[in-house]
Formats: structure tokens, sequence, C-alpha cells
């Protein structure tokens, strides 16, 4: 299976054997047990259930408990499904990050940051206005509708609003290196989310 849930520790840089230097992003990946299986005779959709993030017993509910003891995991915070990954894998096993493999592309989908209620300049990428002879408009949005007709401002304009804390998907991140001993996967690039984050790790191909 191609698909693990991981947390985010960081960026670093690798210094490669021909000299160059790649930028990486440090993801703990893993193990992470199998608590469920789905199949589409039965659900109606193919899938395999993964655990991560070892917790306490008190932090999680009763039927939380109960699914997990069923599978034979400890407890665990955090569950995702991985649709079109259930064909080889049975409850009771556990994914690793030997499961990847060097030079590997995968996509990364996490929450990013949240940034807070952003103007439109931030937000959107929009264009300030002048700074001299008066003018009040700096940092403004301008114009967003006119007076007469239609009389309102249409929907989905963009404007100030809520920036961030929503789910992004990075594509084509390449594995630079993968550390089975310590449960570390480095890939090439930036991931989503803050450091200490949990995102998801699917081949990407």
């Amino acid at each position: 299976m191609s698909a693990i849930l991981a947390r985010k520790l960081g960026m670093t840089q690798l210094f490669q054997d021909d000299g160059t230097v790649a930028r990486v992003t440090v993801l703990e990946a893993g193990p992470c047990p199998v608590t469920a299986i789905r199949t589409a005779e039965r659900d109606g959709y193919d899938a395999v259930q993964l655990a991560f993030g070892a917790t306490r017993e008190k932090r999680l509910t009763r039927p939380e408990l109960g699914h997990l003891k069923k599978a034979g995991a400890p407890p665990m915070r955090r569950l995702a499904e991985f649709r079109g990954e259930a064909h080889e894998l049975q409850i009771g096993e556990s994914v690793t990050v030997a499961r990847f493999e060097v030079g590997a592309h995968v996509k990364v989908s996490g929450t990013s940051k949240g940034k807070g209620f952003q103007g439109t300049i931030k937000r959107h990428g929009f264009k300030r206005g002048p700074k001299s002879h008066g003018s009040h408009n700096v940092r403004a949005p301008g114009s967003i509708g006119a007076s007469a007709d239609p009389a309102r401002v249409f929907r989905g304009l963009r404007a100030a609003g809520q920036m961030g804390n929503e789910r992004v998907t990075q594509r084509g991140l390449e594995i630079v290196q993968v550390d089975t001993a310590r449960n570390l996967l480095l890939v090439r690039g930036s991931v989503p989310g803050p450091r200490g984050g949990v995102v998801e790790v699917r081949s990407d191909g």
C-alpha cells in the first residue's frame, strides 16, 4: 500500500552525494495499524482505514476505544481512510515507511496554516491604491458593484475574509530519503500545515 499518515516535523536541507543540496520536509510517518477495511460489496466503495498518533485512553470516547480494540490497535488519536488501497491489506497489519521508495513521487494533503481575517491584498493579491495626492484608498478593495443597477453586491466576489485553515494538497513531491529505523520520510519541497500537523501521504502516480 502506498499511503500513510504522518506528522510534519519541519524543514531542513540534505546534502546529496553529487554535492547538490535538497531542501526537504521531514515527516514522521507511521507505523499506522489497519483498523478497518471497506469493500464495494458491503460499503459501496473500496478503502482502508489507518490509525496514527498514540494517545491515552481517557482522551478517546468509548466507541472509539471499542473500534480500535476490535482491530487490535492501541489508543490512537487520528483515523483516516484511503480509497482504492484495500486490496492487499488485512485488519491488524501495520503500514510503515518501508512501503515507499526513494525517487517516488507522492502527494501530501493537510490543513494549511490559519491566517485569520485578512484583506484583499494579502488574501487575493489585489494591488493597492496610490499613496500620494491625498488618496485614502491605500489598501481598500475599491468598487464592488454599481449603484442603481443592479443595486446589490453579487455573490462570490473576492473580498476580505478568513484566510487559510483549509485542506490543501501538494502534488509531485519527490521522496529523497526513507529512514525505516526512525520512521521518517524526507520529501523535496514544502508540505501544507504547521509543524506538528498531521498530513496524509499518497503515491502520486
